[in-house]
């Protein structure tokens, strides 16, 4: 018997790089639609898996969901993925379009555009904070003047990922700056011509997300991450620890809102990424969601603490078959990211670790000479490595143990002309 096709809007990354493996182990044949640009960065391990590509321009949509769907139909597609943030809405116009299982394509830009974001959730009831979209000095100043939003507030762009262009703004002062920031911070395919911004309530408390994965419209959430965050303007994430218990009132609010951003933002078939705030009462604030598995390694989280083969499970509920989602291990596992301590040259690197027990992936992305940044977005992570166990405080410990041992050299950079990037990842895996 014949195998329906497997098809990966961009297949760059490790996360589509897992699923690609295991579509193919399980005799599916793969293929990819990229772009040019993207497809020569391939490596041959991944080349050597796809059976196909189809070369498209996703900055222009329409015509994209023309060219992948007649591809698609050509190879005998049956499941379309992505773990892109960017694409997700294509992916939903392009699962309806070919008649397999995937999300609502009228809902599906709440989970990419910030502002449909934001009126989705209202309309459906969802708590999340006050949001105005500004697009002039004007609008900024009476956001700003606005009771619901307040100091702290945070600006941020319309469409964005990854932390990139988000400012916590404690004064009128440096709002414009930050707008100025979330404007120049450009999405992967982005097609520009919108100069809005966000201006959001700043929701105080522990930041956590909650992985869940949607099939035929029924939700299992998998787990919940606590996050380790950078304090100060730019908040980037330097940790994700899974799983958290909560104490069963929260745990249950934090569902009950990650639940109802999900049917908010039409996600039917697939894996999501709800990003909550909890505050110190226990009230639980929707920040964001992306109809996508979490990047920031958090699919090899689940699989080492739960037991849990996320790969296989969007395969499944990508191909209308039914999803293995019960845990089948009771362990515990966190990952720790590096970043540079300045901006400037990347001179060295010492005591970095490698794989092991306990220690299941390490990842370095920057190349020594490279130029490396402050932590102003999770683009700017340096790496990362993966901590499990049976024990959640003792992993906790050992992951900061094996923290402090790495030393990073930086010195100031000659000049931008005459370093090489340390990283081209547009968004930190």
């Amino acid at each position: 018997m014949t195998l329906p096709g497997v098809l990966l809007l961009d297949a760059a990354g490790p996360e589509s790089g897992a699923l690609a493996t295991t579509a193919a182990t399980r005799g599916h044949q793969v293929h990819a639609a990229t772009t040019a640009a993207a497809y020569a960065g391939y490596g041959p391990e991944l080349k050597g898996l796809l059976a196909g590509r189809v070369v498209t321009d996703f900055a222009r949509p329409d015509r994209a969901l023309d060219e992948i769907t007649a591809y698609a139909r050509r190879h005998a597609v049956g499941a379309v993925l992505t773990v892109n943030e960017y694409l997700t809405e294509l992916a939903a116009r392009i699962c309806a379009e070919l008649g397999v299982p995937g999300n609502d394509p009228g809902l599906a830009r709440a989970a990419r555009d910030k502002a449909a974001m934001a009126e989705a959730f209202t309309a459906a009831g969802v708590r999340a904070p006050y949001t105005v979209v500004v697009r002039d000095d004007a609008g900024l100043r009476a956001a700003l003047a606005d009771p619901r939003v307040g100091f702290p507030c945070v600006v941020k762009p319309l469409s964005g990922a990854g932390s990139a262009g988000v400012t916590v703004v404690s004064g009128p002062d440096s709002a414009p700056a930050a707008a100025d920031t979330a404007r120049a911070a450009v999405g992967m395919h982005s097609s520009g011509g919108d100069s809005g911004v966000l201006v959001q309530a700043y929701a105080a408390g522990t930041e956590y997300s909650v992985e869940s994965l949607t099939q035929d419209g029924t939700t299992t959430h998998l787990a919940i991450t606590r996050k380790q965050v950078t304090g100060g303007p730019k908040r980037v994430e330097t940790g994700h620890s899974l799983p958290v218990r909560l104490p069963p009132a929260i745990e249950a609010a934090v569902h009950r809102e990650a639940q109802t951003a999900i049917r908010a933002a039409g996600i039917r078939h697939g894996a999501s990424h709800t990003e909550v705030i909890v505050a110190a009462d226990g009230r639980c604030t929707a920040i964001e969601i992306g109809a996508r598995l979490a990047a920031g390694q958090i699919g090899i989280l689940i699989r080492h603490a739960l037991g849990i083969d996320v790969w296989a499970a969007l395969l499944d509920v990508a191909l209308g078959r039914p999803a293995a989602l019960a845990p089948t291990a009771h362990g515990y596992a966190t990952v720790r990211f590096l970043t540079s301590p300045r901006a400037g040259r990347l001179t060295s690197l010492s005591g970095f670790p490698k794989t092991g027990p306990g220690v299941p992936f390490t990842r370095w992305r920057a190349a020594l000479g490279g130029t490396v940044h402050e932590p102003g977005a999770n683009g700017h992570r340096l790496g990362s490595f993966v901590v499990t166990g049976t024990d959640a405080a003792e992993v906790e410990e050992r992951a900061d143990a094996l923290l402090r041992q790495i030393r990073i050299g930086v010195e100031p950079a000659p000049g931008a002309a005459q370093v090489r990037p340390a990283s081209t990842s547009a968004i930190a895996p």
